[in-house]
C-alpha cells in the first residue's frame, strides 16, 4: 500500500483555507495515537527546556506538530524540515496566513545530508526513520544539532508487528518504508553510538492501540485506495467507529505495554 497518495490527497483538500487545516490538524490529533504519546512525551519535556526553546521537527509532513508546539509554547522557535518541497511550500504558506512565521519557518531538506549548524534543544522525529535507509547516518546528525542537555524525541514502528508486519512472509503496509521497525536494542544501540548518553525506549501501539488503528488507519486507507468515492462515507465510517477508537488511544496511552507495534524514544545529549 502506497501511502503518499493519499497523503497527497488529503493535502489538496484541506489546504484551501487556514480553518480547514487547522480542523484536519485536530483530527490528526484525534486519530493518529503516535500524536497522543508524542504530545505527552512534550508536555513533560516542556519544563526541562529553555523558556526560549530552539526546536528541530525533522520530517515534518503535514506540519501538525509543528503547529501544535507553536500554539502549546507560544515562546518555542520551530524549524521544521521536510524533503517534499510541496509541503515546505503548504506549510510556510499556512503559518504566514495564521501569523506562526515569526516562530515557526519550514525548509526543503535531506536529514541524511543536511546539517544547519545550529543547535536544538529538543529535536522531534516522527514517523521519519522507517523511511530513510542511513539511519546511523541521521542519528549522527541529530547529535551534531543538539544542544547540550537537549532531547530527541523519536516514534517508530517496533519490530513487534510495526508497519503491520507479523512474520517473515508478510510484507509492510505502507510501501515507502525501507524497514518495517526497529527492535528497542537496536536503536538504542545506534543512539548511543551516535552519542546519546540516555535512552529511554517505551513501547506504543499495544492491543488496544493496534486495534484502534485499524480501525481508524488501515481500514479507512485501504477503502480510499480502492476509490476516491469512499471520502464521501467516511464521516458516517468515523461517527460509527469513533467512541470506541478514543477509548482503545486512552487504554493504550495509560497501559504499560510489554510489547507494541510502536516506539516512543527519548534520547538525550551530555551536558
Amino acid at each position: 500500500m502506497h501511502y503518499d497518495p493519499i497523503k497527497e490527497l488529503l493535502g489538496k483538500v484541506f489546504n484551501r483555507h487556514p480553518l480547514l487545516r487547522k480542523t484536519f490538524y485536530r483530527l490528526l490529533n484525534i486519530l493518529l495515537l503516535r500524536s497522543w504519546h508524542v504530545r505527552r512525551a512534550l508536555k513533560n519535556l516542556g519544563p526541562s527546556l529553555p523558556a526560549v526553546a530552539n526546536i528541530l521537527d525533522a520530517g515534518m509532513g503535514f506540519g501538525q506538530y509543528s503547529w501544535w508546539m507553536a500554539s502549546r509554547f507560544p515562546s518555542w522557535q520551530i524549524t521544521a524540515v521536510d524533503i517534499k518541497s510541496e509541503q515546505v511550500a503548504d506549510c510556510n504558506e499556512f503559518f504566514r496566513r495564521t501569523k506562526l512565521a515569526t516562530r515557526v519557518h519550514a525548509i526543503e531538506a535531506d536529514l541524511v545530508t543536511w546539517n544547519s549548524g545550529e543547535r536544538y534543544d529538543l529535536i522531534l522525529c516522527v514517523d521519519v526513520m522507517e523511511h530513510i535507509a542511513e539511519d546511523r547516518t541521521v542519528f549522527s546528525n541529530f547529535l551534531n544539532m543538539t544542544a547540550g542537555g537537549g532531547y530527541l524525541v523519536i516514534s517508530t514502528p517496533s519490530d513487534q508487528g510495526g508497519s503491520d508486519v507479523h512474520s517473515d512472509e508478510d510484507t509492510s503496509f505502507i510501501g515507502e518504508h525501507v524497514r518495517d521497525g526497529y527492535a528497542g536494542d537496536e536503536i538504542t544501540e545506534k543512539l548511543r553510538t551516535a552519542g546519546y548518553t540516555e535512552v529511554s525506549v517505551s513501547y506504543t501501539y499495544g492491543t488496544p492501540g493496534n486495534i484502534a488503528w485499524r480501525l481508524s488507519m488501515k481500514y479507512p486507507v485501504i477503502m480510499l485506495s480502492a476509490s476516491k468515492l469512499f471520502f464521501i462515507l467516511l464521516p458516517f465510517y468515523y461517527l460509527a467507529v469513533m467512541p470506541f477508537v478514543l477509548a482503545l488511544n486512552c487504554a493504550d496511552l495509560n497501559g504499560n505495554h510489554r510489547k507494541g507495534t510502536g516506539l516512543l524514544v527519548i534520547a538525550q545529549r551530555s551536558k
